[in-house]
Parts: C-alpha cells; structure tokens; sequence
C-alpha cells in the first residue's frame, strides 16, 4: 500500500514516525513553510530526509503542481494527518483508496475547528480520536477508527495533545496493516448526532473576570502551550496565562477582577463572578499588587 503524507503539525511528524517505524509504504511527503498559522507547526522534511523520501514543501496542496508531483507517487492512499485547509475533490479522488484524515473529537459529535481547546473550554469530560476517509465535509467520512479520551481535571491542552497523540498512535499500529484489505470495516456517521465547532479568534482567548472561576480555569487550560495562551490586558499590555487554579469560598462582597490578599493562596488571586483564580504561571515582568483591578 503506497501512502503519500501530507502534515504539517507536531501531531504530523509524530505519526509520520509511527508509519516508518511500522514498515509502512511512505512514497512521498507534503509538508508547508512556517506561516505562523499554527502554533504547534512542525516541518517534515528533516524526517523525509532521513527516511530517503522525497519531500515537498508547498503553500497550497491543491494547486495543479503538487497534485502532480502526488500523482506521479502513484500512492495508493493519501493520508492527511494535521493539515487545517480543506482538500478539494480531485485531491480527494487522486489516490484508488482516497484520503486517511484525522479528528481529535469522539466523531460524528464535535466536528470542525480547535477541538482540544473547544473541549477544554467547554469542560467537557470526554473527548476522542477519530480516523476517517475524507469527504468534501468537515470531518464527516466514513470512520475507520474511533477511540475515547477521558478529560480529567487537571488537563491542560498540553497533556491532553499528548494523551490523543498516544492513543492515535495506537490506531495507527492497529489499522495501517489491514486498511488495504477490502473488507476492511468502515462506520458510517450519523449526521443527526454532528455538531460543528466554529473557528475561534482572538477576542476568544481575553479573559473576562466576570466569569466564574471554573470557566476561566478552563479557558486557560484550554489555551495553554502549545497553543496561544488565554490573556488579559493592563496598562496597554496584553499579558498571557499559562497556568491557574481555581480558589473557591471567597467573599461575595468582592467585585470581580480585584486582586486580593488570600493566605490560603499565595501569589496573584484575582476576583471572579464566582470564586476567585491564583495564576501560577504568567508571562513575567507584570506587576500585580493587591487592589489592582484588572
């Protein structure tokens, strides 16, 4: 079974390795230049290189000059792992087989953008990791494999990345040996338990204190390396948070986003709607005493 690779992520390099590692057939790599689009971005050229595979690096992977260079890979799949534009149809019908995408959500439920941070964000308790064949949908293929991944508590976007990376891997292991045979088994999805998460912008990661502690715990958390960082803004600084927790039993008679003085958390507690956040981790050279409002 001859795969052609597309990526661009950490996620990318890391299943790149898992397929040479298992013998697979890997005939070429598409990769991208660093746009600064992802946080998490990771060239595949280094590894291509190393593997003896050639490997190109192009800004857009439905041009007419990459579909020909993957057609003349003659691959036999596709596979299209960490790559955030969608494929038109005649990439999607190049390769005999189709297109290998891959969702970190429990599919058909959580299509669409950012869902290790969505899933955080929302305090979900479950999530997934879902390998599909694409379609000119949004993560709406037929599955191929489908795993649960519990949320705990104290995840953050880090140790959760890498807890569905692992079990991807896994997937990996178990389907690439069989997905040539023709009678391998695909589930279809069920549209009517689909929803879509929309794509999120900046204004999404400021941090409004008027909230209550548990949903900016979470929105940090969510947003933490390797992702962007959840922020808020002082004297004309937009400053990053990183780690948090959340404090709970403090007066109701404090307004939110008063810093206070709490003996039972040192270090910088501020206000919330609802019970108040310490910040354990921030971008440094801030000053934050006790009665500042932020």
């Amino acid at each position: 079974m001859r795969i052609v690779f597309i990526g661009t992520v950490h996620f990318s390099l890391r299943a790149l390795e898992r397929l040479f590692d298992i013998g697979a057939d890997v005939v070429g790599v598409c990769t991208s230049v660093d746009t600064g689009e992802n946080s998490d971005y990771a060239d595949l050229g280094e590894i291509s290189r190393v593997n003896q595979v050639p490997c190109l690096h192009v800004s857009n992977v439905n041009s007419a000059e990459t579909l020909e260079w993957i057609r003349a890979k003659r691959p036999d799949v596709i596979f299209c792992l960490g790559w955030s534009r969608l494929l038109k149809r005649e990439l999607l019908e190049l390769a005999p087989m189709g297109v290998v995408g891959f969702h970190p959500a429990l599919l058909p439920a959580n299509r669409g953008r950012h869902p290790i941070i969505w899933a955080l964000v929302l305090g979900l308790e479950e999530t997934g990791s879902s390998f599909f064949f694409m379609n000119e949908g949004a993560d709406s293929g037929p599955l191929i494999s489908r795993r649960s991944v519990p949320i705990h508590y104290e995840d953050d976007a880090g140790s959760l990345y890498e807890r569905i990376t692992a079990c991807a891997l896994n997937q990996l292991d178990e389907f690439v040996p069989c997905l040539a045979d023709p009678d391998f088994p695909l589930m279809s999805q069920d549209d009517a338990l689909s929803n879509t998460w929309r794509k999120r912008g900046a204004a999404d990661g400021r941090i409004d204190w008027r909230m209550p502690a548990e949903g900016i715990y979470n929105l940090i958390r969510g947003l933490t390396r390797p992702y962007v960082g959840a922020h808020f803004d002082i004297d004309g600084r937009q400053v990053k948070v990183w780690k948090s927790e959340v404090v709970r039993g403090m007066p109701k008679n404090i307004e939110p986003g008063k810093i206070v003085v709490n003996p039972a958390a040192p270090g910088v507690v501020v206000k919330c709607g609802v019970d108040a956040i310490r910040i354990i981790e921030m971008e440094s050279g801030v000053g934050l005493a006790a009665g500042r409002y932020l």
